[in-house]
């Protein structure tokens, strides 16, 4: 009952954050240099990190930040909760490009701050379009000094289970010459797919040395990310206990 009664005042507070980082975001953030806004939504990631750590006893390790590039990258990380979305938010260098579902950038407060972020919205939906908004709009970024976030799951997928990595970041690797770093975590341990309960514990993340894409085929870069996240993966703890 504590855990729950934790985790619902987590989410309070996630809701009045995101509300109170969010509105300056969209209502004057444009106005902002790119990086600035960058900063102000980092910040965001880092607070509810933090009141990760103090409401429900919740935090983290990182190994591998010596593989972490300070820009122009393809950052594929495994999928398995929402505290990813904050954590990456928070926890990498400032300037990213998200690579998400369109409906994202729609919902109030957090996807108007996605979009004055320079999110890249695609319709999942529409195949081959979308793809190649993925190359064009990823490419530009990357060519800006950005990182590129994908998670090539495509939706979250609950510890233990797998489900078939998408050919975006790979096809993007492939065709703008950029490399890959891999990141994998057991963040879904604590935080469940679909749970309100954020478990107390230390979620593991491992951050991966670069791969390096040239001369490889779309269908080997996406065979060697996946093998890399899914193998480390396999090592991390999978109880909170």
């Amino acid at each position: 009952m504590l855990i729950l009664i934790r985790s619902i005042i987590f989410f309070v507070f996630l809701v009045i954050t995101t509300t109170l980082f969010a509105t300056p975001m969209f209502t004057i953030g444009w106005l902002l240099p790119y990086r600035q806004r960058c900063w102000f939504a980092n910040s965001w990631g880092k607070v509810n990190l933090w009141l990760l750590g103090v409401i429900c006893n919740l935090r983290y390790e990182v190994s591998g930040w010596e593989n972490l590039p300070q820009r122009d990258a393809i950052i594929l990380s495994k999928h398995q909760s929402a505290w990813e979305t904050i954590a990456l938010r928070g926890l990498l260098p400032p300037e990213q490009a998200w690579v998400l579902k369109r409906e994202l950038l729609r919902v109030p407060f957090f996807g108007w701050a996605l979009a004055a972020a320079e999110a890249i919205g695609i319709d999942r939906s529409s195949g081959r379009v979308a793809m190649r908004q993925v190359i064009t709009k990823g490419t530009d970024r990357l060519k800006q000094g950005r990182l590129v976030i994908i998670f090539p799951e495509g939706t979250r997928v609950a510890p233990g289970q797998r489900k078939r990595y998408g050919m975006g970041g790979a096809i993007l690797s492939e065709k703008s010459g950029y490399p890959i770093v891999p990141i994998a975590h057991n963040a879904g341990v604590f935080w469940r797919r679909r749970g309100v309960r954020k478990y107390p514990g230390t979620i593991q993340v491992v951050i991966g040395p670069a791969i390096e894409t040239n001369g490889k085929s779309a269908s080997e870069i996406n065979a060697e990310v996946e093998e890399w996240i899914e193998s480390t993966v396999a090592t991390l703890p999978q109880t909170s206990g």
